[in-house]
């Protein structure tokens, strides 16, 4: 029996074509998530038939060539091994960059702050020509100034960022580095306030809603959840391929304590005791000298991962392909987007509880707790032993992507939300 194929392109009942503007403050094409959803929800907009532009900063996404781009550089200095020696005579002729490279030097994040004053000049002299302005989470003054000033502003919140920041710190216990942690997420405080003034909030899930409230103490009756989706025609199973039978996979920044690759680590470590021929694909990256690194050393794993990185989506889906097993491990997800690209791939999918990840996955994989390497192990375990079983959540992982969570579904809903937003 094949596996379904998505479906077509449908329009709303209320359809009309719109001129749709969508902000990124950094739109990296391969990680973080950002410049995924740019170029997802760009597209599906798109193939309803809206006119859509996206404004972003460095680095820029990749969009399908109907899409238009518009650059808005910052001094990208994150691209540079040393940041504090991109201070040149033409920083200082300027304040926002001036800003930037003091901010950065000091061990801040500033680009929030500096693209929605760069957006925000731009679209003063630009902005009459969209019928609704979308960002992406930058949660900035100048972009709170577009809302003021009478431009109909959406705003997509995947999760709080005081959640990363928190993980982060219970996983630091170097006095220093704490500090650190808290000076890079200082632009908080200015996200917080935006938060609470913004009256059009789209969020990805009921967690991530909760989270909004409490932690920014937003206005529940202004935010709307719309799931984000899972293009089910690039991600897709593909039995031509074979399967290699102790291959499993995980997608996630391997350095970041959110994404839970410390949990990961010890259960393939258990695994391999009695599975010694059991391999890892991780798409992602360690950091040399950085705690995966380290962990894996002490676990004496090295010959059991591979970490691949800066791939395209079709090499990530034939590396699923290859794969018997994905996993997700994060201790927290506002959406959970790696699992639900394994789901649409076809492949039997194992994820903890955090956040809004049972929201994603269902009844359609394994749900373990968050934080529990045992959990993760027996569950590998179950599933490398049971073919059938493995068959089954394939099967119904698809089809749970393809009815709920493809882009079209997203699309539409929202364009519905955007005519409402027109409207008042």
């Amino acid at each position: 029996m094949p596996y379904a194929a998505a479906l077509p392109v449908q329009q709303s009942d209320n359809f009309r074509p719109l001129r749709i503007c969508l902000l990124g403050y950094r739109s990296n094409p391969y990680s973080g998530g950002q410049g995924v959803y740019l170029k997802y929800v760009s597209r599906a907009l798109r193939a309803l038939g809206h006119e859509v532009d996206v404004i972003s900063g460095e680095p820029y996404p990749h969009l399908d060539d109907e899409i238009g781009l518009i650059k808005l550089p910052g001094l990208n200095l994150y691209a540079l091994e040393e940041p504090w020696r991109g201070l040149t005579a033409a920083t200082f002729k300027s304040a926002i960059d001036l800003f930037e490279w003091a901010s950065v030097a000091s061990g801040g994040f500033p680009e929030p702050y500096t693209f929605g004053q760069r957006v925000l000049a731009y679209l003063k002299t630009h902005g009459r020509n969209y019928d609704v302005i979308h960002d992406n989470q930058t949660l900035s003054y100048g972009v709170l100034k577009l809302q003021q000033i009478g431009m109909p502003l959406v705003t997509t919140i995947h999760h709080p960022i005081t959640r990363d920041r928190d993980i982060a710190l219970a996983n630091e216990p170097h006095p220093g580095m704490r500090l650190l942690i808290r000076r890079w997420h200082s632009f908080l405080r200015m996200q917080k306030k935006v938060a609470r003034r913004l009256q059009h909030i789209v969020t990805v899930s009921e967690a991530s809603k909760r989270d909004i409230v409490a932690a920014f103490a937003a206005n529940p009756a202004n935010i709307q959840v719309l799931y984000n989706g899972v293009d089910c025609n690039e991600f897709r199973p593909i039995p031509e391929i074979n399967r290699e039978p102790y291959r499993i996979i995980t997608t996630a920044s391997a350095d970041q304590p959110l994404k839970g690759t410390q949990h990961l680590l010890p259960a393939l470590a258990r695994i391999k005791r009695s599975v010694p021929q059991i391999r890892l694909t991780f798409i992602g990256k360690a950091q040399p000298g950085g705690t995966t690194e380290q962990q894996i050393n002490e676990l004496n794993l090295q010959d059991s991962i591979e970490f691949v990185h800066g791939i395209t989506s079709e090499e990530i889906n034939r590396l699923y392909a290859k794969a018997n097993v994905a996993i997700v491990p994060s201790e927290y997800e506002g959406f959970g987007l790696p699992a639900a690209e394994a789901m649409a791939s076809g492949i039997p999918l194992i994820s903890s509880d955090g956040g809004a990840l049972p929201e994603v996955v269902g009844d359609a994989g394994i749900v373990v707790p968050v934080g529990d390497p045992d959990a993760i192990a027996d569950a590998v375990t179950i599933l490398l032993n049971d073919p059938q079983k493995r068959e089954q959540l394939s099967r119904a992982g698809r089809e749970r992507m393809l009815n709920q969570f493809d882009w079209q579904v997203v699309a539409r809903g929202l364009t519905d939300y955007y005519l409402k937003v027109i409207a008042q």
